[in-house]
């Protein structure tokens, strides 16, 4: 303790920094480059669990249907090594690109899925792929991508507008409902409600009145209800329905698939059988390298494994909710929502219908599951989430300062190595 003029003690400068509430840790989290290194690490590590878990849970189907045991895997690898550029490109676009591409963007996301209607092709019961040539994709996931850029620009500039009812709902309202109708019209009923979660983010991050969006997703779930559900023909949707929330079930149809990922799951175990150890893989599991991976994931990698899973995502929303705080653009912010609750909203809902909580619709564990066009399509979306993180306050500036610290480094490097 030191002594004072007046013959104090004045306070231990030690002992008061021991007592301080910051921490060093807390301002490396608080950094303005956080959000930035968060979606590139997740994004990256989901990539790959998901092209390990793909390779995993297809090789003996893969094997059975006559083919290489690598056929699903190198499929799923090019389409990571195409949708690997798309995100570097969407990384450094400037906002104001997003901005120009939003309506021509949506407008051709319209065309296909008015063309998909008349010549896409039925897979699985649902009429939602196109054919070119050799090459097939979905539109309904670049119409995902589509949407959530041109809702952020409507609702970003009628902001100060948004309170008003008519403001609220044109043209966002028409334009969100045309392409989930399309893409209802062509029976895939899971998408476009991952598309109702991407327009909810949307609307309550712009400030849409409450009461309005209380009344719109009424409406949308009596006319779900109704018109896709209870008067679909074949009544399947309504079997899976009851099938999950009913007291008994028919094991060998309506509750075959998630029985056999509940099988799988609960096999699993703590630490799992072990990587390519899964017996439900084995054709006991349909999807298994699509629409159930999870389940496959937690056989072989038990509940760490499950656990990992979902923390990369619960963090890849921390991330996006930090650059829709921190950023000033209200297209930023809205886009970004949209984008958020798009892709952690589906990771969600595949999981719940793996577990049993929610019947199955057949939506893709994003960055996971097997998939060409929802594997690029989420890239893009998460690079142009990246683009945005780069823009926060500070970040250009600090991720600046950080790749001329690295050049220097290598700099030095190289000059050792030459003078050696």
């Amino acid at each position: 303790m030191a002594t004072t003029t007046t013959g104090r003690r004045a306070p231990d400068r030690k002992a008061s920094d021991r007592k301080s509430p910051d921490r060093p840790w807390l301002g490396q989290w608080n950094s303005t480059v956080t959000s930035y290194y968060l979606l590139v690490g997740t994004t990256g590590l989901l990539t790959v669990i998901g092209l390990i878990m793909v390779l995993s849970s297809s090789t003996v189907t893969s094997i059975a249907e006559g083919q290489s045991p690598y056929a699903a895997f190198l499929v799923q690898a090019q389409y990571a090594l195409m949708g690997l550029p798309v995100l570097l490109v969407a990384a450094h676009l400037p906002i104001r690109w997003y901005k120009r591409l939003a309506l021509p963007a949506l407008l051709v996301a319209l065309v296909l899925l008015v063309a998909v209607i008349f010549l896409g092709s039925i897979r699985n019961g649902q009429q939602n792929w196109l054919e070119l040539g050799p090459f097939s994709f979905q539109p309904s996931e670049l119409a995902k991508l589509a949407l959530a850029v041109w809702l952020g620009t409507v609702l970003g500039r009628k902001q100060a507008l948004l309170g008003s009812w008519s403001h609220s709902i044109l043209p966002a309202v028409p334009g969100a409902v045309a392409v989930m109708g399309l893409v209802l019209a062509g029976g895939d009923l899971g998408t476009a409600l991952v598309m109702g979660l991407l327009v909810a983010g949307a609307f309550l991050v712009a400030g849409v009145p409450l009461s309005l969006m209380g009344l719109g997703s009424a409406l949308a779930a009596f006319v779900v209800g109704y018109v896709f559900i209870l008067q679909q023909g074949s009544g399947d949707r309504l079997q899976r329905i009851i099938a999950t929330y009913g007291a008994e079930c028919d094991e060998t149809s309506e509750c075959y698939q998630s029985l056999h990922g509940l099988f799988g799951l609960g096999t699993g175990g703590l630490w799992g059988v072990g990587l390519g150890g899964s017996r439900e893989k084995w054709n006991y599991l349909p999807e298994a390298h699509n629409d159930f991976i999870f389940a496959v994931i937690g056989e072989e990698l038990g509940l760490f494994g499950t656990v990992l899973v979902l923390a990369l995502f619960a963090v890849l929303g921390l991330a996006m909710s930090r650059v829709i705080q921190r950023h000033k653009d209200p297209f930023v912010k809205v886009t970004t929502a949209a984008v958020g609750c798009w892709i952690v909203g589906q990771a969600f809902v595949n999981i719940g219908v793996v577990i049993g909580v929610l019947p199955v619709i057949g939506v893709p564990l994003p960055l996971v599951s097997a998939g060409g066009s929802a594997l690029i399509t989420t890239m893009a979306a998460l690079g142009m989430v990246i683009s945005f993180a780069r823009t926060e306050p500070g970040a250009a500036k600090a991720l600046a300062a950080r790749g001329s610290v690295v050049r220097k480094s290598l700099a030095v490097l190289g000059g050792a190595v030459r003078r050696r």
